[in-house]
């Protein structure tokens, strides 16, 4: 392998990824649009910020992953990680939701709230496999090392 180059992707993998990426712009479009107010539903209470920022600061942020995921190019694998890690940090959210009965998009019972949770794990996997980024972790040192061929960094 050569150093900077990430290893290909299958096909599955790259169509899995373009898709979760229109997800996030779908997602990303209704923060800031016609969903808002049932995405600020879903702010916990706890969190010591205004719920209409943090439903239009998301939705920015689900919009530019959205498009780092469709064109991740040579940065497939960091983008893969921190779309896992934002996956991650809104799953606080979809618990609060569950824990204080929060209706919204749907979820409307105890039930299909306690549903959804798992989901969000299954989006962290499907940002990791889609950009092959657990398997390909390594590279993302690869500025950091030296390379031992030629002695130099």
């Amino acid at each position: 392998m050569h150093a900077g180059r990430t290893p290909r992707t299958s096909v599955p993998r790259t169509i899995a990824r373009v898709v979760l990426g229109g997800f996030l712009l779908f997602a990303g479009t209704a923060h800031l649009s016609f969903a808002r107010a049932e995405f600020q539903a879903q702010v916990p209470t706890w969190l010591p910020l205004d719920a209409d920022f943090v439903v239009l600061a998301s939705g920015v942020v689900e919009v530019l992953l959205g498009l780092a995921l469709i064109a991740a190019g040579r940065w497939r694998v960091a983008v893969g990680f921190v779309v896992a890690a934002f996956f991650l940090a809104v799953f606080p959210g979809n618990i609060s939701q569950y824990v204080t009965g929060t209706d919204a998009f749907g979820l409307d019972t105890d039930a299909a709230r306690l549903l959804r949770l798992p989901f969000q794990v299954l989006l962290i996997a499907l940002a990791l496999w889609t950009t092959a980024a657990w398997r390909d972790r390594r590279e993302l040192l690869t500025p950091f090392r030296r390379d031992d061929a030629q002695g130099q960094r």
